[in-house]
């Protein structure tokens, strides 16, 4: 029976010892190579050039490293230009500015701030440096997250362990008392766990975005022109947009049948343009909350476009807002063994 007792006591200080050990490693690795790093200082309306790999993101600002460890702050703005090099007509594909992540290797040009940040005029990155950039974000994310709850539960978990032990070692000849403290740790040991992975749940899924409003609105016969109603359909989604959190709006246009695909294609770009342009200038929604917007023309039709009603439906702007899912999930409560007591 004291074998066993002493077999508990083991385990419930190696549960300890792992959970304090964890957090530490983790904050080591990640200050390794905190000696040779330095900031850089980009003077006030100095004109620059960085290339480097993103390795700090914030809401409006980000941190490049370049190849000699040299640390720069940049600074978005809604005239900042964020697209992939290349592409049809060496135009690039834009992409909102949420989609700067760490690990992503860029190219940035701007001028020096009002203080000592570079201000970002264009940013510039390769479609297969981006797909990098987000499994790294995917794996990381996850890491950093379980680093921080163990941290602030640290001296709580030593303080337990010690309790425990301390418990067991005084008790180790009364067998349901030593039975009811092993009970106690395990409970203690399975809310930490599931406390991880409930977070780990929910930053997994920052980026996943899911539609939160969606509003359509339609347009006569080969015309991009916004109709009272459709303001007045766009009023009502631009407030909802608003007061969400961390949202972003997809907008994409479409049209009936009638005329060429070509034709149809160009008009569906031109009611989404218009739609985008009356949310911007109506309702001061920042460039970098829109996604690149798309002209579907005929294709994907809501209706049948044989008859005068379906034409009408078909011809629309869909405008959907968008909110990560991982904001919109509740945080993870962890119970700690006195609770209920």
């Amino acid at each position: 029976m004291i074998s066993s007792f002493r077999n508990v006591r083991s385990l419930a200080l190696a549960f300890g010892l792992a959970l304090t050990l964890s957090p530490l490693a983790f904050a080591q690795d990640s200050n390794s190579t905190s000696g040779t790093t330095r900031a850089r200082s980009v003077a006030s309306g100095e004109k620059m050039t960085v290339k480097g790999v993103v390795v700090k993101r914030d809401s409006d600002t980000f941190t490049v490293r370049d190849l000699n460890g040299t640390d720069t702050v940049v600074r978005l703005t809604d005239r900042t230009s964020v697209k992939t090099k290349g592409g049809f007509l060496r135009s690039g594909t834009n992409y909102a500015q949420t989609q700067i992540l760490r690990g992503l290797n860029l190219e940035v040009e701007g001028r020096g701030g009002s203080a000592g940040e570079l201000v970002a005029d264009k940013v510039r990155f390769n479609e297969t440096d981006m797909r990098t950039a987000r499994t790294v974000e995917a794996r990381a994310n996850p890491l950093e997250e379980q680093a921080k709850v163990t941290e602030g539960r640290l001296s709580e978990v030593e303080q337990n362990a010690q309790k425990l032990s301390g418990q067991i070692d005084e008790l180790a000849a009364v067998s349901n008392a030593a039975r009811g403290g092993a009970k106690a740790a395990q409970e203690t040991a399975d809310q930490a766990v599931a406390g991880v992975n409930a977070t780990n749940d929910r930053i997994s899924a920052l980026d996943d975005y899911v539609p939160q409003d969606v509003a359509s609105v339609n347009f006569r016969v080969g015309s991009s022109v916004l109709n009272p109603e459709a303001k007045t359909k766009l009023d009502e989604i631009a407030t909802k947009a608003q007061n969400a959190k961390g949202y972003v709006l997809e907008v994409t246009g479409f049209a009936d049948s009638t005329g060429s695909t070509a034709r149809n294609r160009a008009l569906g770009q031109r009611r989404a343009d218009a739609v985008i342009r009356y949310l911007v200038e109506q309702h001061q929604i920042p460039l970098r909350r829109i996604v690149t917007p798309y002209g579907f023309g005929e294709s994907n039709p809501v209706a049948d476009n044989k008859t005068r009603d379906g034409r009408l439906q078909n011809r629309r702007v869909e405008v959907k807002v968008l909110v990560s899912k991982g904001l919109t999930q509740p945080a993870p409560t962890i119970k700690s063994s006195s609770d209920g007591q």
